[in-house]
């Protein structure tokens, strides 16, 4: 008997085929996040779910007693929507699936930056509209990104690489705050400079990007008082979590024009975005839906869009010592990322063990079923 599975949202069409022909599948036709009832009965229902970072997953919604579910498969690298604990204390499995999306990410980064502080989208939309009346020496001034300072919050690989981006393409000067020291070759060939206190890089800045994980430890990490230490002229530009910034004291900042504008992909209540936000003046907030990298979601078969497939099938054998992608699931090591249940490395960046659960979810054959909701 094959293995049950819920996909939670619509996934590219080439990992919806592969889980098809590998289990008993069943996929979210309508696309709209689980309700919590819904969720809550997928445990007792699916063998294994796989969710996105839309899905909200907190102790609420987890069965009192024994699940069926053995493994939470996450697309994608924040897991901030889901209480691990809960999932461990039920010998559950989650996994994410870190490094797939740096370079997404970090290109989305730059153009948020270039979008609200060279006013890009606002002239596209005047263009669109018929109301562009030819060059004058003011029309749509922005704000220079080339040799201004970058600060990074959070000098993970999107940091870095939203870094190595504003450095070589755009000459920035890089500062940034990382809990952790990190001095390695990358950071050093940039002159990246590690500031002791957010603070510092807050006021030292002329725009600051977000890549720090969500959840408690983070929430509102930005808010009204480190608003307050920005430059006048400086920008804001997230791409971490919605709640790592207090959205309703960036928006007071941005009305009072106490920063010059913000780029935001993310929002506290996803996907409600505040009418006080899309209200206000083109120059003062760029607010961007989500993007990714077709490629890199399964448009090809490959990267983060293959995931699904070797997370799900049997453990391959484990090559030159180190362990698979698919192995990882089933293995009792994890990585050494100080956020998972043990501390130990394996070998992969393309699936990331961060609950330990049961050591065996079953194998399954290769057979095809395929099941909509």
């Amino acid at each position: 008997m094959k293995p049950r599975l819920i996909v939670t949202r619509r996934w590219p069409a080439a990992v919806e085929a592969i889980l098809a022909e590998r289990f008993d599948t069943t996929f979210n036709d309508s696309d709209e996040p689980l309700s919590p009832a819904a969720m809550t009965s997928a445990f007792a229902h699916f063998d294994a779910i796989l969710a996105t970072v839309s899905d909200r997953l907190p102790v609420a919604v987890f069965p009192e007693n024994a699940a069926r579910t053995r493994i939470i498969a996450n697309f994608g690298v924040g897991f901030s929507h889901i209480d691990v604990a809960a999932a461990r204390d039920r010998d559950i499995v989650v996994t994410n699936t870190p490094g797939v999306l740096t370079d997404c990410t970090a290109d989305l980064a730059l153009s948020l930056m270039l979008a609200v502080a060279r006013r890009t989208g606002e002239g596209e939309r005047q263009l669109r509209a018929g109301e562009w009346r030819g060059w004058s020496p003011t029309h749509m001034a922005g704000a220079k990104v080339s040799g201004k300072t970058l600060g990074i919050v959070g000098m993970g690989r999107i940091g870095k690489a939203t870094a190595r981006r504003a450095h070589f393409g755009f000459g920035m000067k890089i500062v940034f705050f990382n809990r952790s020291p990190v001095d390695d070759d990358e950071t050093r060939a940039m002159g990246a400079e590690q500031l002791p206190t957010l603070d510092d890089v807050l006021t030292a800045s002329d725009f600051v990007s977000l890549h720090c994980p969500g959840g408690a430890e983070n929430r509102h990490l930005i808010d009204a008082r480190s608003l307050g230490l920005m430059k006048r002229g400086a920008f804001l530009i997230n791409t971490a979590r919605g709640d790592v910034a207090d959205q309703d004291a960036l928006i007071g900042a941005l009305q009072r024009r106490e920063i010059a504008g913000a780029g935001l992909d993310v929002f506290a209540d996803e996907p409600a975005v505040p009418e006080a936000l899309k209200q206000l003046d083109e120059r003062r907030a760029v607010a961007a839906s989500r993007q990714r990298d077709r490629g890199n979601a399964g448009g090809d078969g490959h990267e983060g869009g293959g995931e699904p497939d070797r997370l799900l099938r049997g453990p391959p054998r484990p090559r030159s010592g180190r362990l698979t992608a698919g192995a990882a699931l089933h293995s009792r090591r994890c990585c050494s990322c100080n956020r998972c249940s043990r501390g130990k490395r394996f070998g992969t960046e393309q699936t990331h063990q961060i609950s330990r659960g049961r050591a065996q979810p079953p194998v399954a054959p290769a057979a095809s079923g395929r099941k909509r909701s």
